[in-house]
C-alpha cells in the first residue's frame, strides 16, 4: 500500500534541498550588474561619440578654453552674492529654526552651517583660490 505522506515528505525534502542549492543571492546579483555598469561607462567614456572627448578642431563648432570655465565661475559667483545667495540663506535660516523647534537639533546645525556659508562662501573662494 502506498502511504502518501511519506511520498509529501520525500518531494518537499527535495524541493528545499533544491531551493536551498540554488538560492539566489541578491547582494551578489546587485553588485555584478553595477560592476557591469561602471565596465560599460568606462567603455562609452573613451569612445569617440563621448561627449567627453569634444575635439577642438576648426569647424567643430566647440570653444573651449579657461575663459568659458571663468566666465561660468563669475556668473555663479555673481548669482550666490546677489538673490540667489540672499534665498539660500534666508531658506536655510528658517529651516533651522523650524528643525530647532521640532527637536531636531543635528539638521538645525547643519541649515546653519549652509546659511553661513551661503553668507560667506565668496570670501572662502578668494581666500583659498584667489579668484579675481
Amino acid at each position: 500500500m502506498i502511504n502518501f505522506d511519506d511520498i509529501a515528505k520525500f518531494t518537499s525534502s527535495i524541493s528545499r534541498a533544491a531551493a536551498a542549492r540554488f538560492e539566489v543571492n541578491r547582494s551578489a546579483i546587485f553588485s555584478v550588474s553595477l560592476f557591469a555598469l561602471g565596465i560599460i561607462l568606462l567603455a562609452t567614456a573613451g569612445a569617440d561619440i563621448s561627449l567627453a572627448q569634444l575635439s577642438n578642431t576648426p569647424g567643430s563648432g566647440v570653444a573651449a578654453g579657461d575663459d568659458r570655465i571663468y566666465d561660468m565661475g563669475t556668473r555663479m559667483f555673481d548669482l550666490i552674492e546677489g538673490n540667489l545667495g540672499s534665498l539660500i540663506m534666508i531658506v536655510a535660516g528658517l529651516l533651522a529654526i523650524i528643525a530647532a523647534s521640532l527637536g531636531s537639533y543635528r539638521a538645525a546645525t547643519s541649515m546653519l552651517i549652509v546659511a553661513v556659508g551661503a553668507f560667506i562662501l565668496r570670501s572662502l573662494v578668494v581666500i583659498f583660490f584667489d579668484f579675481k
